[in-house]
């Protein structure tokens, strides 16, 4: 159905090739799925399945047909035996979605009788019936993908080529779109698709075959995706300090507010005891973010009862003016400015 005989593309400017030395057959009726990193060399090999470029050396055929020997002139009619699905859907923004989809038919000079029978069903295959009528700003991207997949299978093609069709694609919907493509590939239509979707390639176990930098590494008949060490993953960045500069600010206004309050006599043990617990709040939520306060960088000597943890000492003085605390104040008492009796000079 389709092979590449030692296959290499080299394209003008680059010093390294697309595709270097691929070599395997995919059987009539296969679902393949070409995994690999960005750049490493997936769409290249489907570019060369439809004819949209030639290799360098070795050779592609595809149908029993050699497409570097296959002329210009008969690459629109060998093209008819292939559908093709991109990521972006490609359709036609001023026609119907009966329209786009009869739009390849009449290309290929089908007669009108077998347009009006062929297209309702394979929008009724894709899961469209009823909705012929609608352009495709008035559908959901994944509706809009099943438009791009019923033009692509409406010719009954041998082959159907998907190239990243669940990139523009929330979750549930690239699901849809991947049990639409196995139903497909079911009623013989061999796929061949293109895909950084982990998940799907690991849940359906068809045949992977793996491109590396142009190099094919892989080609397991019931594999999974492989090595997704590649793929980025976001992950939130740990705030360091946040609690602790929390747990501060707590402790300061809690001082603040025992300085305010009425001066009663405390016994020596509970003030002692008090101080104990502040510090020790503090400290435990500064260990929580930041866990480098939780040791003690100099070594304890044996039988010593220095604690594992150093408390936080934190100086917040009151300062004080004639019996007066410095936030009592008023500007002009802070500057020095104010009269010492009640008369109002000129000057004040």
């Amino acid at each position: 159905m389709i092979r590449f005989e030692h296959v290499t593309k080299k394209y003008r400017g680059t010093k390294k090739p697309a595709l270097n030395d691929v070599d395997f057959e995919v059987q009539r009726g296969e679902f393949v799925f070409l995994v690999g990193a960005s750049g490493s060399g997936k769409s290249s090999c489907l570019r060369l399945i439809l004819r949209e470029d030639t290799p360098s050396d070795g050779r592609v055929v595809v149908l029993g047909r050699d497409l570097h020997a296959l002329s210009t002139r008969k690459v629109p009619y060998f093209r008819r035996h292939i559908g093709a699905v991109f990521q972006d859907f490609r359709l036609l923004p001023n026609k119907t979605v009966f329209q786009n989809v009869a739009f390849t038919l009449q290309v290929i000079g089908a007669s009108r009788a077998f347009i009006q029978q062929a297209v309702p069903e394979v929008l009724t295959l894709v899961g469209l019936d009823g909705k012929q009528k609608r352009l495709p700003h008035e559908l959901s991207g994944g509706e809009q993908q099943r438009v791009a997949i019923a033009r692509a299978i409406v010719n009954r093609p041998q082959i159907l080529l998907a190239d990243e069709p669940t990139g523009n694609l929330d979750p549930a919907t690239s699901v849809d779109i991947m049990q639409l493509l196995a139903r497909i590939n079911e009623g013989g239509t061999t796929v061949v698709m293109a895909t950084h979707e982990a998940g799907f390639v690991d849940q359906m176990k068809r045949r992977v075959i793996e491109l590396q930098d142009g190099v094919m590494v892989r080609d397991d008949r019931h594999g999974g995706y492989g090595d997704t060490s590649a793929i980025p993953r976001l992950a939130p960045q740990e705030e360091k300090g946040a609690a602790a500069t929390a747990a501060l600010t707590a402790v300061l206004e809690l001082q603040r507010e025992i300085a305010a309050a009425p001066v009663e006599p405390v016994p020596s043990a509970v003030k002692d005891a008090a101080a104990e617990a502040v510090s020790a709040t503090a400290v435990a939520a500064a260990v929580a973010v930041t866990p480098e306060l939780a040791t003690d960088p100099e070594p304890v000597p044996a039988g010593d009862a220095k604690p594992t943890t150093r408390p936080i000492k934190i100086d917040a003085p009151i300062v004080q003016l004639d019996g007066l605390e410095l936030d009592d104040l008023t500007v002009a008492e802070r500057l020095g400015l104010a009269s010492d009796d009640d008369e109002v000079g000129p000057t004040s």
